[in-house]
């Protein structure tokens, strides 16, 4: 089964010409200039559309799909998020991870797991882990290296260095 991962959302039709404006979700938004094709979601199902043109714009991107030339053949487009596969899923430079490798992994801290990643935020200055514990509640982690000691995307294992303390009841 194929799988899909969110890059981009369609925002806003732009000019006359069948052109759409996007609004990028990665840190490396420049890969949406590179893309050939990409997967549109219609009530659950993906499916699969040429680009014929992406340029940068102002504040964002704008693609020019096949066969969508007007702005009343892109209606149909509007609010549609954007997604790709696998092979079309930019290659991470060392230390940078996909959100969904770091969801559900276990969390250690002095090799005593202290949760599981629940979900990531992310803020200008940087992204916050949200762990979840076995009581339900929420640990909030920067995702910095003053705080995180290595990640294993194939063991999906987040282990925090020992010493700084994270939240109130940390013992440490």
């Amino acid at each position: 089964m194929k799988e899909f991962y969110l890059v981009a959302k369609i925002v806003s039709a732009f000019g006359r010409d069948g052109f759409v404006k996007v609004s990028s979700f990665t840190d490396f938004p420049g890969h949406l200039l590179s893309l050939k094709n990409v997967y549109l979601d219609f009530f659950g199902d993906k499916k699969e559309f040429f680009i014929d043109e992406a340029k940068e714009s102002n504040d964002g991107f704008l693609f020019k799909f096949r066969n969508f030339n007007t702005e009343k053949e892109i209606e149909i487009l509007l609010n549609k998020e954007v997604f790709v596969d696998d092979k079309e899923l930019i290659k991470l430079p060392e230390n940078f991870y996909f959100i969904h490798d770091l969801i559900g992994s276990r969390v250690l801290k002095n090799n005593v797991e202290i949760g599981k990643i629940k979900n990531v935020v992310s803020f200008p200055a940087n992204d916050i882990y949200v762990v979840e514990n076995e009581q339900g509640e929420e640990i909030l982690i920067p995702a910095v290296y003053d705080f995180v000691e290595g990640f294993d995307p194939v063991e999906k294992l987040l282990k925090l260095k020992p010493g700084e303390k994270l939240y109130e009841d940390d013992e440490d």
